[in-house]
């Protein structure tokens, strides 16, 4: 299984940057995906997280200025964010759950609690810093 982000950089606030993340390995139309993030001294939330049925839902910090999307075909998942503050730097992480222990909600939630298991899996993140 890999998980692999890219996208990260610099950026000034106000600015935009898409992230992206290759997925390989397992199953992927079977799995809820998501954008976790990590900023230096806390612990990691959730941003956006998407349904197998393309349903998305997003963290508080994200709604309204970041967009997730899923290609199932190229098994590819993105985060279009825009707005970007200061607040948002951090590490972000790509995940993916199967869908049968992850709901969308469920796993916005209690997602950033999990380590690498059998039927999750993390990226190994992309720097965003905003400035």
């Amino acid at each position: 299984v890999q998980l692999v982000e890219s996208g990260g950089g610099s950026v000034q606030t106000g600015g935009s940057l898409k992230l992206s993340c290759a997925a390989s390995g397992f199953s992927y139309s079977d799995y809820t995906l998501g954008w976790f993030r990590q900023a230096q001294g806390k612990n990691r939330e959730g941003v956006a997280v998407i349904g197998i049925d393309n349903s998305p839902i997003y963290g508080d910090s994200a709604q309204g200025r970041f967009t997730i999307s899923r290609d199932n075909a190229q098994h590819t998942l993105n985060l279009e964010m825009n707005d970007l503050k200061p607040e948002d730097t951090a590490v972000y992480y790509c995940a993916a759950a199967s869908k049968e222990i992850a709901t969308p909600p469920y796993f916005l939630r209690l997602g950033p609690t999990w380590a690498q298991g059998t039927h999750n899996f993390w990226g190994e993140g992309t720097q965003v810093t905003v400035s």
